[in-house]
């Protein structure tokens, strides 16, 4: 369980909401403590203590796990009074009260007993700048800050910096127009995560220059107050499990969806779990063939990890076979070609007098520079690779270059060594910083999720395919504790396996005919079918107690006896005898760089 720390207080509020007039619980550290707490994370709260504490901030001070900071009477409680009339916010009185008496001072010697530290606004980015060095020098792992629209206007200078010093950082739309010039300007230092509120527009996840729109889940508004930090307190938790910035923005908005259709912080206080984001519901995992499935490959020998061992696979202990497969396995996408808005064909081409298929055929093509030119995969050489080198490595012996998608192939190199140059990073600091910690695999995501060529698929399919090489390789680059578990990769073969298994059930009728017509879909089709394939195969491997390295590696095979192009093999398939014989049923078409 995560450990947040959050430095800001509680206020006693009045509201004017919908002909309504309520006195609450209040402040931007009291609604970022209780949503990270409902959203299952342990919280402490450094903020002035009102002794004894009033009635109305009790259920604050029953749920953290420390109040931190000096007692003072409650009369000094920080207060707002707001008023929400006709969609516009109004602040009618403003009192920060004890919370002006908090200094850095206060701050506990060691932080590092927290996963994150979040600090508040504080008054003004002056102080907010303080707390947080602060917090730095005291050895915090990770710090998370935000602002208010008055800060951001008075000091967007100032909120910048507080910006750059943070690891997260969260603000509105409008907050980011006046800071950053516009929405579209919103970038991070590489390494950091900005999360913009852009209200019933959803959320946008920028990670250093790239950006990912997330949707709003949609609710009826009773009561805006604290949105935004409530968002803010359920992403800290879910990026201090290890979850992906865009996973975690996306179990953000599902709670403060519901937060605000109720008066004040309510619904933080309920004590059971926090909404999760709505299934599209256009396709589903079906529990009855998760059971059948898991059963089945519980006492299945063959379904064992593979050691990513072979021909078309560096030697065991080569001195780059680090290097190798990050810079290789990044480029694990996309091996099909498309005619007439359809899927048209697989990638087949002989390679180095090697007929070889898709991924395989990659894997050869960089075994090429392995042999020649060995400086290729450092990030010097990725940063500034070029479409020739591309060329050489795919290209076939008749001189063709049958790789589809080569530009994206050279510019996911280039920012692969654009990103590992920024973040002074190589694969083995990657390693040894993984290795070092107490949770090695969420480490390892945490850190890739800053790297491009892996950062950009909230599914983490190919960091997940990487930590499956670095730990089933005979080297064991990476030491996995007993209860961590990768997570599944999800590529085309894995997503086709489920929905002809029957593990995925297509229930709406359009998006089924365009799966059989095998034709290009749009991003939110894909990721209805995506989605639930990977929780699918997550279920499946707890269900049926094997590793997801296993279980990845059985589905993959699964490729050679339901092939793309050929009719299945049923007779020769281990699934036969449960199978759902969806036959017709083909993976999402989509170009992307994700699989």
């Amino acid at each position: 369980m995560a450990h947040i720390l959050v430095i800001g207080g509680a206020s006693s509020d009045v509201y004017h909401f919908a002909g309504q007039t309520v006195e609450s619980a209040g402040g931007a550290g009291m609604y970022t403590a209780m949503a990270a707490k409902r959203s299952g994370a342990q919280v402490s709260m450094l903020a002035p203590c009102p002794d004894p504490v009033p009635e109305r901030l009790q259920p604050v001070a029953d749920r953290l796990t420390q109040w931190l900071g000096p007692a003072f009477p409650p009369e000094e409680l920080p207060q707002f009074e707001i008023s929400y009339e006709g969609g516009k916010t109004e602040y009618l009185k403003i009192s920060i009260g004890a919370e002006a008496k908090l200094t850095p001072a206060t701050i506990p010697v060691d932080l590092s007993i927290y996963d994150i530290v979040h600090v508040t606004p504080l008054g003004d980015s002056v102080r907010q700048k303080a707390f947080v060095s602060a917090c730095r020098e005291r050895g915090a792992k990770k710090i998370s800050a935000g602002t208010g629209l008055f800060n951001a206007e008075e000091d967007p200078e100032g909120i910048r910096a507080v910006l750059e010093m943070s690891d997260y950082y969260f603000m509105n739309q409008r907050e980011a127009e006046v800071v950053c010039g516009s929405l579209d300007s919103a970038c991070t230092q590489p390494g950091k995560v900005l999360f913009v509120t852009m209200g019933e527009r959803g959320v946008r996840v920028v990670q250093g220059a790239y950006a990912t729109e997330v949707q709003a889940v949609p609710s009826e508004v009773l009561d805006p107050t604290g949105a935004g930090d409530s968002f803010c307190g359920a992403a800290l938790t879910h990026l201090g499990h290890g979850e992906h910035p865009v996973m975690a923005a996306r179990a953000a908005t599902a709670l403060a969806a519901e937060m605000i259709e109720h008066p004040g912080p309510a619904a933080l206080f309920w004590s059971e779990a926090a909404p999760q984001p709505p299934m599209d519901p256009r396709a589903e995992v079906s529990k009855d063939q998760t059971d059948k499935v898991a059963n089945l490959i519980a006492d299945l020998p063959e379904v064992t990890p593979f050691d990513f061992t072979g021909t078309v696979l560096p030697p065991i202990g080569h001195p780059l076979v680090l290097d190798w497969f990050f810079v290789a396995t990044l480029q694990q996408f996309s091996f099909w070609t498309t005619a007439g808005g359809r899927y048209d064909q697989p990638l087949i081409g002989t390679i180095d007098g090697m007929q070889l298929k898709g991924s395989d055929y990659l894997w050869q093509g960089y075994m090429r520079a392995l042999n020649t030119d060995p400086e290729f995969f450092t990030p010097e050489r990725q940063a500034s690779c070029s479409l020739d080198e591309m060329l050489y490595l795919f290209r076939a012996d008749d001189g063709r270059d049958p790789m589809p998608a080569l530009e994206l192939h050279l510019e996911q190199a280039r920012h692969y060594g654009a990103d590992m140059l920024a973040n002074d990073l190589i694969p083995q600091e990657i390693i040894r910083q993984a290795n070092a910690s107490t949770r090695p695999l969420k480490t390892f995501f945490s850190m890739l999720d800053h790297v491009a060529g892996y950062k950009e698929d909230p599914l983490r399919k190919k960091s997940g395919l990487l930590a499956l090489i670095l730990n089933q390789r005979p080297e064991m680059f990476l030491s996995l504790k007993e209860d961590e578990w990768v997570t599944p990769v999800i590529d085309y073969h894995a997503m086709r396996t489920c929905l002809r298994t029957g593990l995925v059930k297509v229930l709406d009728r359009e998006l089924h005919n365009k799966l059989k017509g095998r034709q290009l879909l749009a991003p939110d089709e894909e990721w209805a079918v995506r989605h639930p394939a990977y929780l699918a195969m997550e279920q499946v491997s707890a269900r049926s107690g094997r590793s997801m390295g296993a279980v990845d590696w059985f589905f993959f095979n699964s490729r050679k006896r339901c092939p793309e192009m050929t009719e299945p093999e049923c007779e020769k398939c281990q699934f036969d005898p449960i199978c759902a014989k969806e036959k017709e049923l083909f993976q999402p078409v989509i170009r992307t760089t994700f699989y």
